[in-house]
């Protein structure tokens, strides 16, 4: 096993990962954003809108993240064709970005749906009581109790993203993963630059992972 190779990559693996971390953290805003008014549509006295999100959140956790990147790179473009009668390539990075905030949107869904039945329904019926509207209350008074309850759960999900992100490699991006085998392949050390990245990932995953454990016990503090 020669390492050699792998410092004078270092700046093209340095991009990769910055392509990486933009995709999660886009994705993880766009996932909570979407998953947030999803959670109050499930948890909404409104049929319709509980069923549409019932819908929409067991489809997406129900097939391969894998399957949505490469649908919406491949299809999307053609459905817009259909739509607006002209060619609209969307890109492979905006297709990723919206399948990550898409995919993730259903399990950020579930997450927020916990946090805010975990407030106590007193705290609604108060707020009421005060000539709060629904709206009111929940951005002002549960939604934030219930954020940071639930602040470990989406990093945890967030790590996860992080991880997830090397399947952009099926349309072509070029992340932190896809570009340590490219540098392995073209120097004919591909298996020293995968152990790499695979030692790359474990030190961000499980770094994270311990942050947020130590971050869970101060909240339940």
């Amino acid at each position: 096993m020669d390492f050699s190779g792998i410092i004078p990559a270092l700046p093209g693996l340095w991009n990769g990962m910055l392509m990486t971390l933009q995709l999660m953290v886009m994705g993880v805003v766009g996932g909570i954003v979407l998953g947030t008014i999803l959670a109050l549509m499930r948890l909404s006295s409104n049929k319709l809108l509980a069923n549409i999100a019932g819908v929409y959140v067991n489809y997406f956790r129900s097939i391969p993240l894998l399957l949505v990147i490469t649908w919406f790179y491949l299809a999307v473009p053609f459905v817009l064709r259909w739509i607006t009668g002209e060619d609209t390539p969307i890109g492979a990075f905006t297709s990723c970005v919206v399948a990550f905030m898409m995919f993730e949107a259903a399990y950020f869904c579930e997450i927020v749906r916990a946090g805010v039945q975990s407030i106590s329904k007193g705290q609604m019926g108060a707020a009421q009581a005060l000539g709060m509207s629904y709206g009111q209350t929940m951005r002002l008074i549960i939604l934030p109790q219930a954020f940071r309850k639930m602040t470990p759960l989406l990093l945890q999900q967030s790590i996860i993203l992080f991880q997830d992100t090397s399947l952009v490699y099926t349309v072509g991006l070029v992340d932190f993963l896809n570009s340590a085998r490219a540098s392995g392949d073209i120097i004919g050390r591909s298996n020293e630059f995968l152990v790499f990245a695979g030692a790359v990932y474990f030190v961000i995953s499980f770094s994270a992972s311990f942050l947020v454990k130590r971050l869970q016990k101060r909240i339940t503090v």
